[in-house]
């Protein structure tokens, strides 16, 4: 693994992020292949080999339904979120694929200001393309408890 290819995932971590925190998801799902799955499971779930997951995406167009839900159709508090992103490494996978992993913290504030912690976890992410212009093949948000405080509408 190269310098550059390691900055370019740190990157693509704060690009995924600050799009998300901004509420530009389209910018968020440009950062995915058109063949991709996006999971969000609780670590008790993965621990004991469960299949259940918040939320389960197996298509770019599936996360796209989503963020077309979140802004015409779902009612949710009003917030804005700021992540967290630390720890990322990058290694390659038993399949020989590129993969990343990093921890990530998500804080919300509401309407009248108060900041709280919302969740954390870790991102376990399979890219595909070169290091000029890689894109979320998988990105498994694993989060460190199921208890979320509110509604899970935006992407994690």
């Amino acid at each position: 693994m190269t310098a550059e290819l390691y900055f370019r995932v740190v990157d693509l971590y704060a690009q995924y992020a600050r799009a998300i925190d901004e509420g530009r998801f389209d910018d968020w799902l440009a950062l995915f292949d058109e063949e991709c799955a996006y999971h969000v499971t609780p670590q008790e779930n993965i621990q004991r080999g469960l299949e259940l997951a918040i939320v389960r995406c197996r298509s770019r167009a599936m996360l796209q339904d989503r963020i077309v839900s979140l802004q015409q159709a779902n009612i949710f508090n009003i917030h804005t979120d700021r992540h967290l992103v630390t720890n990322v490494q990058v290694l390659t996978n038993k399949l020989g694929q590129l993969e990343a992993q990093a921890d990530f913290v998500v804080f919300q504030t509401d309407q009248e200001g108060e900041s709280r912690l919302f969740c954390v976890g870790r991102y376990r992410t399979v890219l595909r393309g070169d290091v000029t212009a890689l894109k979320i093949g998988e990105q498994w948000v694993s989060l460190d408890t199921a208890a979320v405080p509110t509604l899970l509408a935006a992407p994690l």
